[in-house]
């Protein structure tokens, strides 16, 4: 049985009543990637919203780090997958499988990323990432200690710890609009 139809339970605007500035992202998107992600197109509803989502996003997951984009992208699916985000467990599942070129990691992680052979420092951070989705409460001065221990830097901590925030902002905006991950997505790097 396929996933439903809608991309948000919330609706979405029509992409010719967007500014010019969001039809031009509409259009690079199509071109580079065959489609516009739905979560662009659910935060198009607030447009202001959806310029500083993109530009969170950028920041966060594209800029210089000592994470690099996969790592970051494997804390995206396992923050998702301690909040069972359909939508994020499907995209940021076909970015991880894209990225590492390996289908079955995309999967360990989207399911349960401890069975993965990870290397120690990738370990740790999944670990943490976990800990601050689930309980949060708890982090401690030994949680970083642990990350140093693998060589992260407080720099590194500080932006693994925005991935895992932003991922929490961003599954709960899926949950709360019912968001469904583009079909493509399921095919991507199988």
């Amino acid at each position: 049985m396929p996933q439903p139809d809608h991309i948000s339970a919330l609706g979405v605007p029509d992409a010719a009543t967007l500014d010019d500035d969001l039809q031009a992202i509409w259009a690079k998107c199509v071109e580079k990637l065959g489609f516009v992600p739905n979560v662009y197109a659910t935060y198009s509803l607030r447009p202001q919203r959806l310029r500083n989502f993109m530009a969170m996003y950028n920041e966060v997951m594209l800029a210089p780090s000592g994470l690099s984009k996969l790592e970051r992208e494997m804390v995206a699916v396992v923050v998702s997958a301690a909040n069972r985000c359909y939508y994020c467990l499907v995209a940021h599942g076909a970015a991880v499988r894209h990225l590492s070129g390996d289908p079955e990691l995309g999967e360990m992680l989207v399911m349960n990323y401890r069975v993965a052979k990870l290397p120690a420092r990738q370990r740790a951070m999944l670990d943490y990432a976990w800990k601050l989705t689930t309980t949060l409460h708890l982090v401690d001065e030994a949680d970083r200690d642990a990350l140093r221990a693998h060589g992260l830097t407080n720099e590194d901590i500080f932006d693994l710890s925005e991935v895992v925030a932003f991922f929490n902002l961003s599954n709960r905006m899926a949950a709360a609009t019912d968001m469904m991950p583009n079909r493509a997505y399921h095919r991507t790097d199988r």
